[in-house]
């Protein structure tokens, strides 16, 4: 759960996460000392209760790293979009924390990595780095998927499968720089998806049909590999059957 860092708001943040009870929850971004003094007394609050969570502030400014607690508080280092990053306050203040790279493509969050974790001349701690997380792959699912050459056209994706694609392709790419953890979430949670009672219909993109009606209007067939599915038309029916070699059930 992340507290959006354009638009935060503790209260809100605080009130889903009760509701959700998140494992790894964003509090906020620190750009005074104040702000690391509210977050790390909500991180206090909070830890009492949940215990094995992680909670995540990323420093804007040196005084919050004076005030945030490594035994209960993981530093967000600021790697995408943000007006501070964390390189304008250097990565040797991230070391000796745990650290979550906030944002940026794969290759810079591996740069980030290594700037993080090798040895300095001085000797200093590594960081831990816990955990990364980008939003690049859904926010460019309608037309590219990322690739270490590059973005690539989706061609004939959807955005769900383009998104996919994405992971997939980010996932081996850090597997192959040997910084992919031993131990995936799914070990850990169980599968990130649970199956529906019932059946919920999608269309094309991979969202919902929006209302009743639309529904009503889709061409919906049940097949032997995909239980039921919903199109928005006879000729989109007709290629997805094609594309994905569907066979209609009895």
């Amino acid at each position: 759960m992340d507290n959006d860092y354009e638009d935060p708001d503790l209260d809100r943040l605080l009130k889903k996460f009760h509701e959700r009870e998140p494992q790894v929850t964003v509090i906020g971004d620190a750009y005074t000392r104040e702000d690391a003094e509210k977050y790390q007394e909500t991180i206090d609050d909070l830890a009492e209760e949940y215990t094995y969570r992680r909670f995540i502030v990323a420093p804007k400014c040196e005084a919050a790293f004076d005030v945030l607690d490594p035994e209960t508080t993981t530093l967000g280092y600021a790697n995408g979009k943000s007006s501070v990053q964390a390189d304008d306050l250097g990565p040797a203040k991230f070391r000796g924390w745990d650290a979550h790279i906030l944002g940026g493509n794969p290759r810079d969050a591996y740069k980030a990595i290594q700037s993080l974790t090798q040895p300095t001349l001085d000797g200093r701690e590594p960081a831990n780095v816990v955990g990364y997380d980008t939003n690049l792959p859904l926010r460019m699912a309608y037309w590219e998927y990322w690739t270490p050459e590059g973005w690539q056209d989706n061609g004939h994706l959807t955005p769900r499968e383009t998104a996919r694609r994405s992971y997939e392709e980010i996932k081996q790419y850090l597997e192959e720089k040997g910084v992919w953890p031993e131990t995936e979430p799914r070990e850990l949670y169980g599968p990130a998806v649970e199956e529906p009672e019932f059946n919920i219909f999608m269309d094309r993109g991979g969202d919902p049909i929006p209302s009743r009606e639309a529904l009503e209007k889709a061409y919906v067939q049940e097949y032997e590999e995909k239980d039921t599915l919903a199109f928005e038309s006879e000729v989109q029916k007709e290629f997805v059957e094609y594309r994905e070699g569907l066979t209609p059930a009895n």
